[in-house]
């Protein structure tokens, strides 16, 4: 739970949590559901997760939609799979944004050796367009598309070990991203202190650049934490709370492909709530919920990290 001199910040985990897990005998989606892209769409929760079979470590991402941002449908396949060199071993970890008429994913290709930024389109979320490597390995990933522009470009945040960093570019998909900032680096000792990375797309706000993301302990305990980046420069960081917000406590967030882990990709609004989608220990995804002013007001106010 996050403490400051505001009180206690928490999100709330939904009762129904996990709301999507793996379907026992699939051959996709068997063995894990997790990471999930989300996006809102005429009053509906879309999420493109990522999920794996039993036989091999490949992943796949599949389609799961909601009324209610809490019980959903899914599709009996997926709607993107690894179809490029870069990507022979797997597609994973999507983050989904609105722009231009467009959504647009980026997710991390992994292939032998290389884990790289790739990004794709779409107006359906069933057929894509591919747009390559946008940002290229051998040890980079954690991308996350700003859903407007920033100074008259576009803006993605991405990660260099063990670093979440920032890249610009004037042409969304056949231009060169470049302009590499690192924002936001570990502080020793505290519960990012081995390394972080952007969760979903940052959240516009009239204060900044809500930004919720995910920091690493050793040996190796991912939670979720918040930020505030300034709206015209978000190579300025307006606050960064000293706590977490969401911490791997329940019993499926514990022990799962890989335990001890929260990890987010995307959030959805809903109601004057933000509804954070997460995966638990690399197995289930779950969400939590919380007050839209309340979080932000936490992230704008809340004492920051002093090592």
């Amino acid at each position: 739970m996050a403490t400051s001199s505001l009180g206690p910040v928490r999100l709330q985990r939904a009762t129904h949590n996990p709301v999507l897990s793996p379907i026992e005998g699939s051959d996709w989606e068997g063995r894990t559901v997790f990471n999930t892209g989300v996006a809102d769409v005429d009053g509906a929760t879309v999420l493109i997760y990522r999920a794996q079979g039993t036989g091999s470590d490949v992943s796949r991402l599949g389609f799961a939609v909601s009324t209610d941002g809490v019980h959903f449908a899914r599709l009996d396949r997926p709607v993107f799979v690894p179809d490029a060199p870069n990507e022979v071993k797997g597609v994973e970890d999507p983050r989904l944004t609105y722009l231009d008429g467009r959504w647009y994913m980026v997710y991390t290709a992994w292939s032998e050796g290389n884990i790289e930024v790739a990004m794709a389109s779409t107006t359906n979320f069933f057929t894509w367009e591919r747009h390559g490597t946008v940002i290229p390995g051998p040890d980079n990933k954690d991308a996350a598309l700003f859903p407007d522009k920033v100074g008259g470009r576009y803006a993605m945040f991405h990660r260099i070990p063990p670093s979440m960093w920032l890249a610009f570019s004037d042409d969304l998909t056949g231009g060169q991203w470049g302009d590499y900032a690192e924002i936001m680096r570990p502080r020793p000792g505290n519960w990012d202190g081995w390394k972080l990375g952007a969760g979903g797309p940052p959240i516009r706000t009239d204060h900044g650049w809500l930004v919720i993301y995910h920091g690493v302990a050793q040996p190796k305990r991912y939670c979720l934490g918040v930020a505030m980046l300034d709206l015209d420069d978000p190579r300025k960081v307006i606050n960064w709370p000293a706590a977490a917000v969401l911490e791997p406590e329940e019993p499926w967030e514990l022990r799962g492909d890989v335990d001890n882990v929260v990890f987010t990709c995307g959030t959805s609004e809903r109601n004057g709530k933000y509804y954070v989608y997460y995966g638990g220990a690399d197995t289930a995804i779950g969400v939590a919920t919380i007050d839209r002013e309340e979080l932000i007001d936490f992230a704008l106010h809340s004492d920051s990290w002093r090592g």
